[in-house]
């Protein structure tokens, strides 16, 4: 047994010669790549521009974000990943290929790259499947799947694989992951679709009807990050918000605050944190008794929400902390992953088999 396991490190390592490892971070809003000994070399948004006349991809990435709002009818900005999962599956794999491509540049290897994915818990074995085939075709040797909120653990360097509980909740764009994890598995967990997107379409709503303006998806984002504050700010946060009167149908100019954002995202909120009550509440006691002592870990883009940890602490009574750097921290999870590959195949998603999710 021993030597089949040498056998196996010789031949991994000898892969390793020709082949690049690679973790993807793969957003609704943004998807990260990292590459083995550089770190995240890419942070796109997820989101391709097709030619609907010719079926031709003609930007992937930022240069397709730009377009989102300005294209003539024949252009089509697409988003191919819809609450965490692969909604359009060509335009995945596009990509995919051009993200992987990108990344390795001047690096790319004879051999297609090992790659590590980082994807919402609780996804199904179609999605999975879905993810596995997209990698799979865009080049990658060898495929694995792991839970997002289990890759922020890794990459926050927490004892997922000890016999104590630890939480973790990834606020990201698409979706919310909450995650209760002990001895390298998910004890509890929840994956509801109350995040960035819900809180831009929130904001957008009540301009519309506190206002009557009409704004877009950046500029609900925009006022999201400048002002947002979950709870009220000794000093309140103003900024000027442009947009279409609904009355006149002209662009107009107003002021905003922080109060109007947190009343705008503020039914989203609550529900959000019933959520994660909810979890809680369904936990084991012996593991609420390690949360006590360990805390809640926020990550994700909506973790930089102003005062989010400070709220979350008053409802649940328990230490909140926000992981460093909270927008990287699945990407880099899954470069702890590959980097110590063998220590980590339990924390794996296996398909129906029993089997991790691989090519080898």
């Amino acid at each position: 047994m021993e030597k089949i396991k040498f056998f196996e490190k010789i031949k991994r390592k000898f892969k390793n010669l020709f082949s690049n490892n690679i973790g993807i971070d793969l957003g609704t809003v943004n998807t990260l790549v990292y590459v083995e000994d550089r770190g995240i070399v890419l942070n796109e948004p997820s989101v391709v521009a097709l030619n609907t006349k010719t079926g031709r991809v003609v930007a992937v990435g930022r240069q397709a974000q730009k377009m989102i709002g300005r294209t003539p009818a024949h252009i089509a900005a697409i988003s191919p990943l819809i609450d965490g999962v692969i909604s359009d599956f060509e335009m995945a794999e596009e990509m995919i290929v051009y993200l992987l491509s990108k990344a390795q540049g001047t690096s790319k290897k004879i051999i297609g790259p090992r790659v590590v994915v980082g994807v919402p818990s609780g996804i199904t074995n179609v999605e999975t499947r879905a993810v596995r085939d997209a990698v799979k075709n865009a080049g990658a040797r060898e495929v694995h799947i792991i839970e997002e909120p289990m890759a922020v653990a890794v990459g926050s360097r927490l004892p997922i694989r000890d016999a104590v509980g630890s939480v973790v909740i990834d606020l990201g764009g698409g979706t919310t992951d909450i995650a209760v994890m002990s001895l390298g598995g998910v004890v509890n967990s929840r994956n509801i679709r109350i995040a960035g997107d819900k809180f831009n379409e929130d904001i957008i709503q009540y301009m519309r009807s506190k206002f009557k303006i009409l704004i877009g998806t950046k500029t609900a984002e925009r006022l999201k990050i400048d002002i947002c504050s979950a709870i009220p700010l000794e000093q309140a946060l103003e900024t000027t918000m442009r947009g279409r009167d609904l009355i006149s149908g002209l662009p107009k100019e107003i002021k905003v605050n922080d109060t109007h954002i947190r009343k705008a995202i503020s039914q989203s909120l609550v529900l959000l944190l019933d959520n994660i009550k909810q979890v809680l509440e369904t936990t084991p006691p012996e593991i609420v008794a390690d949360i006590l002592n360990r805390g809640v870990y926020l990550s994700g883009g909506g973790a930089l929400i102003r005062n989010l940890d400070k709220l979350l602490s008053s409802i649940i009574k328990v230490p909140v902390y926000i992981v460093d750097d909270p927008l990287t921290s699945v990407a880099r999870g899954t470069g702890f992953v590959l980097d110590e590959m063998d220590n980590y195949k339990e924390i794996l998603i296996q398909d129906e088999d029993g089997i991790p999710l691989k090519e080898l």
